[in-house]
């Protein structure tokens, strides 16, 4: 006779299993498919992040369903005009972003949405979050002669960053932190594990440095740990918003990962960081 729970614990087990291999095999066909269309850019990795973007203004639509935001259209309609201004550099950021606001303003004014301002506010956070993020990634990309080593960089901080804190919260957790790293919205990180992570980002670096020399030590390793110390924050971004929407992924649209905004939550948080930097070490002559 069966122990009680035992059949729940190996079920348990079976979908942790069946998942891992999920996760593994959506790696094993993403990421070369990821790393070749950055190799290609121009339209190839334009596409790419406009298709991010369109799939992650998507979930977050669903996300704000409790604030009625306005219909999904307007949103992806809005979204292929901010990538397309970032491909053609047309008209200035800023002017995009009033035409928002005034476009939402108007659409309010007709509907019999209750909390107005509320929806106004959750849909410029969704929409500008979401297209600067993957327009930002785009940017770095569309960047000569560097754009692909850049974000080249920025995939193995990211990926070593996110191993390493997987394994050191694993093995390391609360043997010597009590506290947690932020437990309000994310209650497995541990300091052990974040501090792991911050040397993962150096480590990918390194590892960027051995397969590709294109850009200098200092900048690569000094991006590897700006990546460690502030990814973690785009993951607590995320799991802000799906806590606000009482939902645990933003989609099941990748097996094993859930969504777009929670496979690249890390990706669009640090895009406009590495952009930023990109900015003020003067490495963005060709964009």
């Amino acid at each position: 006779m069966d122990e009680p729970g035992m059949k729940v614990r190996e079920s348990m087990t079976e979908s942790g299993v069946s998942n891992l291999f999920r996760r593994i095999a959506v790696a094993l066909a993403g990421v070369p498919l990821i790393l070749w269309l950055n190799a290609m850019g121009g339209w190839y990795f334009f596409s790419l992040s406009t298709l991010l973007t369109l799939l992650g203004v998507y979930e977050f639509h669903r996300l704000l369903s409790k604030s009625s935001p306005p219909p999904l259209l307007l949103f992806l309609l809005f979204s292929i005009l901010l990538q397309l201004n970032f491909l053609y550099q047309k008209v200035e950021g800023w002017l995009l972003v009033m035409v928002l606001l005034i476009v939402l303003l108007v659409v309010e004014l007709f509907r019999t949405n209750p909390s107005k301002v509320v929806s106004i506010g959750a849909s410029m956070t969704a929409l500008l979050y979401v297209n600067i993020s993957f327009g930002s990634l785009f940017l770095i990309r569309a960047s000569e002669p560097y754009g692909a080593s850049l974000v080249l960089l920025l995939l193995m901080c990211i990926w070593s960053t996110d191993i390493f804190a997987y394994f050191g919260g694993r093995g390391l957790g609360r043997k010597f932190f009590r506290q947690k790293f932020f437990e309000r919205y994310s209650p497995q990180k541990t300091w052990e594990g974040y501090i792991s992570g911050c040397l993962g980002g150096v480590a990918g670096s390194m590892v960027y440095l051995f397969f590709d020399a294109a850009l200098s030590h200092a900048f690569a390793l000094f991006t590897g740990l700006v990546t460690g110390l502030f990814s973690p924050l785009g993951d607590l971004v995320e799991s802000m918003f799906k806590r606000e929407a009482g939902v645990k992924d933003s989609s099941a649209l990748i097996p094993g990962h859930g969504g777009v905004l929670d496979r690249f939550d890390t990706l669009m948080f640090m895009s406009p960081l590495l952009y930023l930097l990109l900015y003020f070490f003067g490495m963005l002559n060709g964009v």
